[in-house]
């Protein structure tokens, strides 16, 4: 059974990881989310679900993996995690992940790469790679350092600890906390009402928000009136406010382009 499964809802493509007993990064998952993200970007769907199937959303990498490693064939393989990353980043759609229980080392670093990050109650969070003398390098730290500021980073990765769901909504880490009850369909449904909305829209408020992370308001202002102003020439725009005019908010169907 691949460790990786693809599902589509509609628009929604969804990403599920399924590698029991704990969803351990090993080359065999490593291997199938490379050939899932490439599946996916060929099929150019309007929002991604990536979330885990089983008792953990993951224990983090399979320890085994790093033994024996020189610095060289270190680093090629955080090129290699951190390739992953990006082409999650780089999808010109929604992306959220689903955290319904424990998230470890690449699977958290995994969910940061998304534009949303939902969690169920009893979700728990952490970047434990200190306890085998690493710090995370698949993006984790970065990334917490955009979220949460550069403190929580170095106390979420130096301490090594768990933090629950709800303390990393306060430090918005996490977007949204959700009952445990449901959450599988309630974290698709989210999820499934982004893809259902203005695909091109979303793209650019990406590219805007990745701008300003990276460079600053006026580096963000810099793009934004073409960003912006292509959009007038999408059918989702048009249709828009077409159905807004007619009928008043609330009416347009969306297309995607």
């Amino acid at each position: 059974m691949t460790p990786v499964a693809i599902e589509r809802d509609g628009e929604l493509a969804i990403l599920a990881i399924e590698h029991p007993p704990l969803n351990l990064f090993d080359a065999e998952l490593m291997d199938a989310l490379e050939l899932a993200l490439a599946e996916i970007v060929r099929q150019a769907p309007r929002g991604l679900l990536i979330c885990a199937r089983g008792k953990l959303v993951s224990g983090g990498v399979d320890v085994n993996v790093f033994d024996g490693l020189s610095a060289e064939q270190g680093a090629a393989l955080w090129r290699r995690l951190l390739a992953i990353v990006h082409a999650v980043e780089e999808l010109p759609a929604p992306t959220v992940f689903a955290a319904h229980s424990l998230c470890l080392t690449a699977a958290f670093e995994l969910s940061l790469a998304c534009d949303l990050l939902i969690a169920a109650e009893s979700a728990r969070f952490g970047l434990v790679e200190t306890v085998v003398g690493l710090t995370p390098a698949m993006g984790g730290t970065q990334r917490l350092a955009q979220r949460a500021g550069p403190a929580r980073a170095r106390e979420l990765v130096m301490t090594g600890a768990l933090y629950d769901a709800a303390t990393l909504e306060r430090w918005n880490v996490v977007n949204r906390v959700l009952s445990d009850e449901g959450f599988e369909q309630a974290a698709r449904a989210f999820a499934l009402s982004l893809a259902q909305g203005p695909t091109r829209a979303h793209a650019a408020t990406k590219a805007i928000v990745r701008a300003a992370c990276e460079g600053g308001a006026r580096a963000a202002d810099r793009l934004v009136p073409q960003l912006a102003g292509d959009l007038f020439a999408t059918e989702d725009l048009k249709g828009a406010v077409r159905s807004f005019l007619d009928r008043g908010p609330g009416h347009a169907t969306y297309e995607g382009r």
